[in-house]
């Protein structure tokens, strides 16, 4: 760590250390209040840190804790000379009346080590904003990631054991068992699709390829949608390509199923306006958050979305769509998508969300007799394929009758791949499934030629 200014004491309170140790030696059942957040790298002198230490590893064997106890093991650690000897722990326990506070005594020393830890972090931003070389863009995400993993702290552990790990699996497990049509991850509002995911997945990076003008952006506003307006779920959406007015717009014609052009034109009858209206009051209530910052970096990116996460919450992640985000400027274009891809892998993992990504094709999937992409045609570079947990195409097999789509999942790593019939219906900017499969207590599937009358999947 570095060094504060000189003359500078940094903030501690060795009172409210000794009441902590003091409390547990004057009760050993106290320990349990403030050994899942207080650790021991918290304290600010050594000597307290060595004897929480020692505390801990006697709590984790289930040993009794008491003076005894204690000297014995840290005579064991060797460092009982070090920490004052038997005659400062017992000076430690008649310093303490009572162990009622020890909750209290507990968050004042870590808040310090907060304290203590930005001063840390920044003599150091200020020491990197003094050498002239360095992009600022790198240093201002350092700042970022720097401050941001530090107010992390306060929410995660290091690490957990396998028997708590498979307790929370039971719970989850018990619970989606008696949710009718229960998923893991975040539903789309396609039974066919969700079924095959099980739900977009968390700390997933998802895929969603195809040729211009296919309805990538349609679909995933449906996705987003439906989460946000049917689940109540926040959802965070980069649109590159299209402003924030086009989105709404879009959003407006799903919802309400007013004819696109319609509302482009402006000719509604007071029925389409009726309906408009009931949309608004709809999507007005829904988390759903949008930025049209256009040529956006990854770093700016992933600044927002951690923001956004900090202040609302975030269970999806939109970008729509990939190519059309800046990285650093790498030795050429392949390298840059490259470390684009990795960096949403990355963001879906820290944030523990799934990150929907667009993604184009090369013009390669044109030149072949069939129409149907494959993994090789994503576009500028083969890491995106490599960094996805789920590749999935758009696709129109007849060209005469641009309603018939094929969803076609080209990779899953954690379960199955496949086709997925959908319709799309373009005056209303909206995707319908044709389920194929039905999930417990839902409607019926759908038929190809009632499909138009059929109430959206993220209604």
């Amino acid at each position: 760590m570095p060094k504060v200014n000189e003359g500078r004491v940094p903030p501690q309170d060795l009172v409210a250390e000794k009441s902590i140790i003091g409390a547990i030696l004057l009760d050993s059942d106290s320990v349990v209040a403030v050994a899942q957040f207080l650790r021991p790298d918290h304290f600010y002198k050594e000597a307290h840190a060595d004897i929480i230490g020692a505390i801990y590893d006697l709590y984790e064997k289930r040993d009794p804790v008491d003076l005894i106890t204690l000297t014995a093991q840290l005579k064991k650690r060797g460092k009982l000379d070090k920490v004052g000897g038997t005659s400062y722990l017992s000076e430690l326990v008649s310093g303490v009346p009572t162990s009622s506070h020890i909750t209290q005594y507990a968050q004042i020393v870590r808040d310090l080590y907060v304290k203590r830890q930005l001063i840390a972090t920044g003599i150091k931003i200020s020491q990197n904003a003094f050498e002239e070389t360095g992009d600022i863009r790198t240093l201002l995400d350092e700042v970022e990631q720097s401050v941001f993993s530090l107010s992390q702290q306060q929410l995660k552990q290091n690490f957990i054991t396998l028997k708590d790990a498979l307790a929370e699996s039971f719970d989850r497990l018990d619970e989606l068992h008696h949710k009718a049509g229960g998923l893991r991850g975040v539903p789309t509002g396609f039974w066919d699709l969700d079924g095959k995911l099980a739900g977009m997945q968390d700390s997933n990076l998802i895929i969603l390829a195809s040729r211009p003008g296919q309805g990538k952006t349609s679909l995933t506003l449906n996705i987003a949608a439906h989460v946000a307006v049917k689940e109540g779920l926040p959802v965070g959406m980069f649109s590159l390509e299209m402003s924030k007015e086009e989105l709404v717009d879009r959003l407006l014609v799903a919802q309400s199923e007013v004819d696109a052009w319609k509302l482009k034109t402006g000719k509604l009858d007071d029925n389409d306006f009726d309906r408009l209206q009931e949309a608004m009051g709809v999507l007005a209530d829904a988390p759903l958050f949008i930025d049209d910052t256009p040529a956006i970096n990854i770093m700016e990116m992933r600044t927002k979305a951690r923001r956004l996460q900090a202040e609302h919450g975030l269970s999806l992640l939109i970008v729509d769509y990939l190519q059309l985000v800046h990285g650093r400027n790498l030795e050429n274009r392949v390298q840059e998508v490259s470390e684009i891809s990795q960096s949403l892998k990355n963001l879906a993992r820290e944030l523990k969300i799934p990150v929907l990504a667009c993604s184009q094709l090369s013009r390669a999937v044109e030149q072949r007799g069939s129409r149907k992409p494959q993994l090789a045609d994503l576009r500028e570079s083969g890491a995106i394929e490599q960094d996805a947990d789920v590749v999935m195409f758009i696709w129109r097999p007849d060209q005469e009758n641009g309603e018939n789509v094929k969803l076609d999942i080209q990779k899953h790593r954690n379960g199955p791949t496949g086709e997925i019939d959908m319709i799309f219906k373009a005056e209303r900017v909206k995707f319908y499934g044709l389920e194929k499969q039905r999930m417990p207590k839902e409607k019926p599937a759908i038929k190809r030629e009632d499909a138009p009358r059929v109430a959206s999947l993220i209604e």
